[in-house]
C-alpha cells in the first residue's frame, strides 16, 4: 500500500442516479485521507462520465480489472444485493479492503463467507449501516449509558413508508424474495440496527413477516408484477438486557408517517423521530426525565469537520463512516460496524424470518 491517501475505486458509481452520486463519490471527493482512484460502471461511457464528474483517475467497465490494479488499496461495492457477493469476494481475494453497502449478502450464508475471508486475509472491511453514525442516535446511545432514563424497561420502533402499490421496472426485480434487496432486509435492518446498536441486541424474537400487497404496476410499462418479497414485518421480543421490545415496519400504500424510536427507562424517557430513515440523517431527538410533564428538544451537533467539507443529507453519514474507516485502516485497528457486525443483522434477520414462519419465537 502506497503512503499518502488510501486509493479507493468504486463499483456501481454511475454519475447521475443511485446511492453513490448521494452519498461516496461526494464524500470521498471531499474526505483528504482519500483519493477516489478509479470507478467502475456497466458500460464505458457511463463510467468515464462518472471519472469525469468526480475527479477519478481510471474508469473501468469490468470490476474484475479494477479490483486487481495494484493502484487500488479500497475497494466500494455500491451495487444492487444480488450482486454483493460476487464483487465483494473478488474484491477481498484481489487483497483489497473493502466497504460493502448493507445488506452484506443475498443471505445469511453469503455474509458470514464473505466475512470469513476478510479475517483470513488480514483485511480491514466496513458494512454500510451508516445510521450508526447519526449525531442523534449517537446522542441517544450515549444518553442511555450516561443513565439518562435509568434501567431500560421498554422501547418500541416504528416506521410506516409510502409508495407499495407500484414501481417503475428498473426497480420490480426487488418483488423477488429470493434477491435479498426487500422491506424486511434493507430498510427494517437499517432501522432494527439503529435499536440494536443503542440498546443490544435481542435475546428472544417473536415475529410476523407478511406480503400484503402481491403484486406492483409498474408505472413505466403498464405490466403487473407478481411480488413474493415482505411489505411488513412486525417483531416483538426480549432483549439481552431484559427490556422488552417491539418494531412494526412496513410500504403501506399511501401516505406512510415517520420513523420513530421510544425507549422508556425508570426516570426517564428518550423519542426519536425521522421524515424516512435514521440512516440518512436529520433526526430530531426528545426527552424528557422523572417528574417532567412534557418531552423537549435535545440538541444533537454534527462535528465541526463534517460541516465544513460542505456535505449535506445522505453523504455527511457516509463520510463519517468513510473517515472511521481510513483511521482503522491507517492504524491497524477495529472497524465499527465491519463485516462481523453485518453477520450478527444477517442473524437476527433469520431468526425473525424463522419466527414468522413457525409461529414460534427463536433464541439467538
Amino acid at each position: 500500500m502506497a503512503s499518502g491517501p488510501l486509493r479507493v475505486g468504486v463499483i456501481g458509481a454511475n454519475p447521475s442516479y443511485g446511492w453513490s452520486p448521494r452519498t461516496h463519490l461526494p464524500a470521498l471527493s471531499a474526505l483528504p485521507e482519500f483519493e477516489l482512484t478509479a470507478v467502475c460502471t456497466a458500460h464505458q461511457e457511463t463510467a468515464d462520465a462518472s471519472a469525469k464528474a468526480f475527479g477519478a483517475k481510471m474508469a473501468f467497465n469490468d470490476y474484475r480489472e479494477m479490483v486487481k490494479h495494484p493502484d487500488i488499496d479500497v475497494v466500494a461495492v455500491v451495487v444492487k444485493v444480488p450482486q454483493h457477493y460476487e464483487l465483494t469476494m473478488a474484491a477481498l481475494n484481489a487483497g483489497k479492503h473493502v466497504y460493502t453497502e448493507w445488506p452484506l449478502g443475498a443471505s445469511l450464508a453469503q455474509s458470514e463467507e464473505m466475512a470469513d475471508l476478510a479475517k483470513r486475509q488480514g483485511l480491514r472491511t466496513m458494512i454500510g449501516l451508516q445510521g450508526r453514525r447519526s449525531a442523534a442516535l449517537l446522542r441517544m446511545k450515549e444518553l442511555v449509558a450516561e443513565g439518562y432514563v435509568g434501567e431500560v424497561v421498554s422501547a418500541t420502533m416504528t416506521q410506516f413508508n409510502g409508495g407499495v402499490l407500484t414501481r417503475t421496472s428498473d426497480r420490480t426485480w426487488q418483488a423477488d424474495v429470493a434477491a435479498g434487496a426487500n422491506t424486511l432486509t434493507i430498510t427494517f435492518g437499517h432501522a432494527i440496527d439503529g435499536v440494536c446498536n443503542t440498546l443490544g441486541e435481542f435475546a428472544q424474537v417473536s415475529s410476523v413477516v407478511s406480503t400484503q400487497v402481491n403484486q406492483w404496476l409498474e408505472t413505466d410499462t403498464g405490466r403487473t408484477i407478481d411480488v413474493t418479497s415482505p411489505d411488513n414485518v412486525l417483531i416483538s421480543g426480549r432483549l439481552k438486557s431484559g427490556a422488552v421490545a417491539s418494531a412494526h415496519l412496513a410500504f403501506v400504500p399511501h401516505l406512510g408517517s415517520k420513523h420513530g424510536t421510544e425507549i422508556y427507562g425508570r426516570d426517564g424517557t428518550l423519542v426519536l423521530s425521522n421524515g424516512s430513515g435514521t440512516q440518512f440523517g436529520n433526526s430530531q431527538l426528545f426527552g424528557a426525565k422523572a417528574g417532567d410533564d412534557q418531552l423537549k428538544e435535545i440538541e444533537t451537533n454534527e462535528p465541526e469537520w463534517i460541516t465544513d467539507l460542505g456535505l449535506t443529507g445522505p453523504a455527511m453519514n457516509v463520510a463519517k463512516m468513510w473517515r472511521d474507516f481510513g483511521e482503522a485502516i491507517a492504524n491497524g485497528t477495529a472497524v465499527n460496524p465491519d463485516f462481523d457486525a453485518a453477520v450478527a443483522r444477517h442473524k437476527l434477520i433469520a431468526a425473525i424470518e424463522k419466527a414468522s414462519a413457525t409461529g414460534v419465537a427463536q433464541t439467538l
